[in-house]
C-alpha cells in the first residue's frame, strides 16, 4: 500500500467525489434518515451502485466485483465517509456474501449472489443467543434432519434489523455428540417468510427499534441451504466473524466523526476562545488522532493482504478492538464537546437551537455506540483471540 496516492488514483478519487455527491441526493439521504424509510433508502442508494458496478468492491470480479486495488477500496471508503454517506447494508455484501462465493455451492452462488447484489435480498445475522454471546460455540438452536429438510427449533437475540429481512444467516446445532462445543455446528440460510419464525423487537436505549429476538419453532429449511458441509459450520462462520470484525474498525466513518468533533470545537466557546485551543482538549483529540492513524495503517496492511488472496486474520480482532474504542472515544468527546447543552434542552434540542449538530442524532450515536466494543464478539474475547493466535499463550 503506496502511502502517496499516483495520477491515476487522485483521477479516480475526482471520479468517486463527483459520481457520489451527484447521485447521493437529499431524498435519499432523507430516507436513510427516517427509521419507516429506512430500509427503502438504503435499498434505493444500493441499486445505484449497483448500476455503476461499485456496490461490493471486494468481491472478485467473477462474481460481480470491482477489480479495484485496495488503494482505490481505500479511497471510495474515505471519500463515502467524507460526504457523510453510510456503508452499505453489511449483512448481505460484507458477511454471507464472501461465505457464499468462498464455502458455497455452484446452485447457491447463482442463486444468492445476484440478489444480493442487486438488493432484492435484504439479510441478518442468526448467531448470538440468549446463553450464547461472546461464548458463540455454546448455542443450543437445533435443526434435525427429517429428509430432504432441517427442522430448526430455538431463538437469536440482538438480531439487527431482522423485522427488515428477507434471509437471516443462522448457525444452528445439528450435532451434540462431539468432543468439542465447536463440532457439530451448520451454517443454514433461512428464509424469513418462513412458517414458525417469530420476529419479537428489542427497544434500545436510544429509543430506537434495530434489535431483535427471532424465535424458530419447527421451522422447515431445505437441505440445499446448508452451506459447505453439515457440522462444519464453524469453520466458515470464523471466515465471516473476520470479515464483521474488519468492517467494524470503521476507520473511514472515525476520521469524518473527528473531524467535526474539530470543527465544532472551533466554534464552541470556553471562557471567551474556542474550546479547540483549550490544551487538555487538544490533547483528548491528539491522543485520539495517533491512535486513528495507527488503525488506519492496519487496516490497510489487512485490505494488501486479502487484495493478494488472502483472509482477515487474527489482525481483524485488533481492528474491532482498536476501532470500537476509537469510536467511542469520538462520540464522548462530541458530547463532552456538547456540554451543558444536551441536559438543558433535552429532546427537543436540535441544530437550529444550538447553532450545531448537537441534537438528537449525536446523542443517539453516543447511546448506541456504548455497545460497539461487545458486538461482533466482546473486545475481550477479542484479546483471547489476539493472545492465542498471535502471541502463542
Amino acid at each position: 500500500m503506496h502511502t502517496h496516492l499516483s495520477d491515476e488514483d487522485l483521477n479516480f478519487r475526482t471520479e468517486v467525489h463527483n459520481f457520489l455527491k451527484e447521485n447521493y441526493t437529499k431524498k435519499i439521504a432523507d430516507k436513510i434518515g427516517d427509521s419507516v424509510s429506512y430500509r427503502e433508502g438504503i435499498i434505493e442508494w444500493q441499486k445505484i451502485l449497483y448500476e455503476k458496478g461499485w456496490v461490493a468492491p471486494s468481491w472478485p470480479v467473477e462474481y460481480g466485483g470491482t477489480e479495484w486495488s485496495d488503494t482505490q477500496k481505500f479511497i471510495f471508503d474515505n471519500e463515502r465517509a467524507g460526504l457523510g454517506i453510510p456503508g452499505s447494508n453489511p449483512f448481505g455484501l460484507k458477511m454471507v456474501g464472501p461465505v457464499i462465493y468462498t464455502f458455497g455451492s455452484e446452485d447457491q452462488k447463482e442463486f444468492f449472489l445476484p440478489r444480493i447484489l442487486s438488493s432484492e435480498h435484504w439479510w441478518c445475522q442468526g448467531y448470538s443467543e440468549p446463553g450464547a454471546g461472546s461464548d458463540l460455540s455454546a448455542l443450543k438452536t437445533k435443526a434435525d434432519r427429517d429428509g430432504d429438510e432441517y427442522v430448526v427449533n430455538g431463538a437469536k437475540i440482538w438480531t439487527t434489523n431482522a423485522q427488515l429481512a428477507d434471509w437471516i444467516f443462522c448457525l444452528v446445532r445439528t450435532n451434540n455428540d462431539t468432543e468439542k462445543q465447536q463440532q457439530g455446528i451448520t451454517f443454514l440460510l433461512i428464509d424469513m417468510k418462513s412458517p414458525g419464525i417469530n420476529v419479537n423487537p428489542i427497544i434500545t436505549i436510544d429509543g430506537r427499534h434495530s434489535l431483535n429476538e427471532v424465535e424458530f419453532k419447527d421451522v422447515r429449511v431445505p437441505v440445499t441451504n446448508c452451506i459447505g458441509e453439515e457440522d462444519k459450520g464453524w469453520t466458515y462462520a470464523k471466515a465471516l466473524l473476520a470479515h464483521e470484525r474488519t468492517a467494524i474498525a470503521g476507520v473511514a466513518d472515525s476520521k469524518r466523526e473527528l473531524g467535526l468533533v474539530k470543527e465544532y470545537a472551533s466554534r464552541e466557546l470556553d471562557g471567551g476562545d474556542a474550546l479547540l485551543l483549550d490544551a487538555n482538549f487538544q490533547r483528548r483529540v491528539a491522543e485520539i488522532e495517533v491512535e486513528l492513524m495507527a488503525l488506519e495503517y492496519t487496516e490497510l496492511r489487512v485490505l494488501a493482504s486479502v487484495a493478494a488472496g488472502g483472509s482477515p486474520g487474527a489482525e481483524s480482532s485488533i481492528l474491532k478492538i482498536k476501532g470500537t474504542e476509537v469510536q467511542q472515544s469520538i462520540q464522548t468527546l462530541m458530547m463532552d464537546v456538547a456540554g451543558m447543552y444536551g441536559s438543558a434542552l433535552g429532546d427537543n434540542s436540535d441544530t437550529d437551537a444550538l447553532g450545531h449538530d448537537f441534537g438528537i442524532g449525536s446523542r443517539v450515536k453516543y447511546m448506541y455506540g456504548r455497545a460497539a466494543t461487545i458486538y461482533g464478539g466482546a473486545n475481550e474475547v477479542q484479546k483471547n483471540i489476539i493472545a492465542k493466535a498471535i502471541l502463542g499463550l
